[in-house]
């Protein structure tokens, strides 16, 4: 039987006026330290974005959300928080902030495939 590791998750959200706190799970970041897995996913529904905050540029948006994965990642994109470890990065993409791009509360789980479990909450949560 595969070992189950203990994984964290944080759903991400569109939030266009943060003074509403109204939002839109836009995507999912996943992290894992036993299997030294960081990664996120995103589903945008460009129809369901424009009736939600007909204000947003969806370019910008998706341009915010390359920068997240990027860092998620660990690639040069001109950001220190790309260099930093993987926990450190996974704390700084989920802290609280107040942007249109947040963090839900970080949620534990168990999985023997973070890939799959990923792939699973983008489904339940967002599309």
């Amino acid at each position: 039987m595969q070992e189950r590791n203990l994984y964290e998750y944080a759903i991400i959200r569109i939030v266009p006026k943060v003074e509403r706190e109204e939002f839109l799970n836009i995507g999912v970041v996943l992290y894992c330290a036993k299997s030294k897995f960081l990664k996120t996913a995103f589903y945008v529904d460009e129809s369901r974005l424009k009736a939600f905050a007909s204000v947003l540029e969806v370019d910008d948006l998706k341009q915010h959300l390359h920068i997240f994965d990027c860092i998620c990642k660990g690639e040069n994109c001109n950001s220190p928080i790309a260099q930093l470890d993987l926990p450190s990065r996974f704390r700084w993409l989920t802290a609280t902030r107040s942007t249109i791009l947040q963090c839900s509360k970080v949620h534990p789980g168990l999985t023997q495939n973070p890939e799959e479990t990923l792939n699973q909450l983008l489904e339940q949560f967002v599309k």
